[in-house]
């Protein structure tokens, strides 16, 4: 750990108390782990040393650490958690013995579990999947003997009808859990942004919604994300649903990333403002802040993409406005920070085409669906089973990177 800049002072712990200077309390020479300031005092202490072998933090992303001379090396860090990726095992397996020379780590081979996802190699690709955890959810929450169902939201909207939860803590913490799982279950974001916006005062119809998830899970508990080799080709499906909640009529604005043809980013979110118009609304949301990122990250790893990346949307009056420069009457009120995707569209950097209603993934992200429509789009995720049938059910905890 590295020195603090600042002086901080503990309690004596229980059981070391000094019986001449009970009173007194200990000052800190370096961070003790569980401290508010260890993450920050470890992080500054591993900055330095990939900084000293050569490593470049991303501009893009402050946890991510890119080497490319003479060859790739990435690096991701959460905390004391290290992922390391790049073309040449050889290399990788050199960056460890450096990194090993500064602190004491432990190499836990190929990636298998981290953070509670899992991660499975085949011929076909990876495959991102969170069973262990959903299962060990649906034990927890009683629900593991449920009757699964075919979608994990109803058509009916929910409202703050129904009887107030005497203990709405049960339900919190269900949402809490299912708001982790959206990690590799991009179906469910919906459903679960839908039932996130009733956690101050939950009813047992919330409660009932929230453990539909749970029936609509345990049917496809092996379901997870599919990453096979395509094309660097970056596309986005953006959609919102216009003054859809019936309090506050905010829109709920959704949209797909996809690099090639696996899915690599997905939101559902309620819009902080109200859109006066469905062209707003729409306008508004385009991915475009997401797909600029990416394309950050892209460019650390020194891949920049060979094609301007494209947004399909289905409202043509949105299109219009983010590549036509004359402000219309109808259109002015809209703020100046949000003509950001038109200046990438006139810089040439991205496109925006049109899609129809039928054909746009994002509808997933925004409203509540029928079944067979779920399913149609659904189908469209890259989710997909393993192709074994034994799933790996990992879960220890020194087990949880490769460090």
């Amino acid at each position: 750990m590295s020195q603090l800049l600042t002086r901080y002072f503990m309690q004596q712990p229980l059981g070391f108390t000094d019986s001449n200077l009970p009173n007194h309390v200990c000052k800190l020479n370096k961070s003790l782990y569980g401290l508010k300031q260890a993450p920050r005092a470890w992080f500054d202490k591993l900055f330095q040393a990939l900084k000293s072998i050569g490593f470049t933090q991303s501009c893009s992303d402050a946890s991510l650490f890119v080497i490319k001379d003479p060859v790739l090396v990435i690096v991701l860090v959460y905390v004391d958690d290290i992922l390391i990726s790049g073309p040449d095992p050889t290399v990788c397996q050199q960056f460890i013995q450096k990194l090993g020379s500064l602190f004491p780590v432990k190499d836990l081979g190929h990636l298998h579990y981290f953070l509670g996802l899992e991660v499975q190699r085949s011929s076909k690709g990876l495959f991102l999947h969170q069973s262990k955890y959903l299962l060990d959810l649906l034990q927890k929450t009683k629900m593991d003997g449920a009757k699964p169902c075919c979608t994990p939201l109803g058509t009916t909207k929910l409202d703050h009808s129904g009887i107030p939860l005497s203990n709405p803590t049960e339900y919190r913490s269900l949402v809490g859990a299912l708001q982790y799982l959206t990690w590799t279950r991009p179906d469910i974001s919906f459903a679960v942004n839908q039932v996130c916006q009733f956690m101050h005062t939950p009813t047992d119809l919330h409660l009932q919604a929230a453990k539909r998830i749970l029936r609509f899970l345990k049917g496809t508990s092996d379901h997870g994300l599919w990453f096979q080799k395509s094309s660097l080709n970056l596309s986005a499906f953006s959609d919102a649903d216009w003054a859809g909640c019936l309090f506050d009529r905010r829109s709920t604005s959704g949209f797909c990333v996809y690099l090639g043809t696996n899915l690599i980013s997905w939101s559902a979110k309620k819009q902080p403002t109200v859109a006066r118009s469905s062209t707003e609304a729409e306008y508004r949301f385009l991915a475009a802040v997401e797909l600029t990122w990416i394309c950050k990250v892209f460019q650390d790893f020194g891949f920049p993409l060979s094609s301007k990346p494209t947004i399909w949307c289905d409202n043509i009056s949105a299109i219009s406005l983010a590549s036509n420069p004359v402000f219309h009457a109808r259109t002015k009120h809209v703020e100046i920070d949000y003509h950001y995707i038109r200046e990438l569209v006139l810089a040439n950097l991205l496109q925006v085409r049109n899609v129809c209603t039928e054909d746009q993934i994002a509808d997933i992200h925004t409203k509540s669906l029928t079944k067979n429509r779920f399913l149609l789009l659904q189908s469209k995720l890259s989710l997909g089973t393993p192709t074994s049938s034994k799933l790996s059910l990992r879960g220890c905890k020194d087990e949880d990177a490769k460090s």
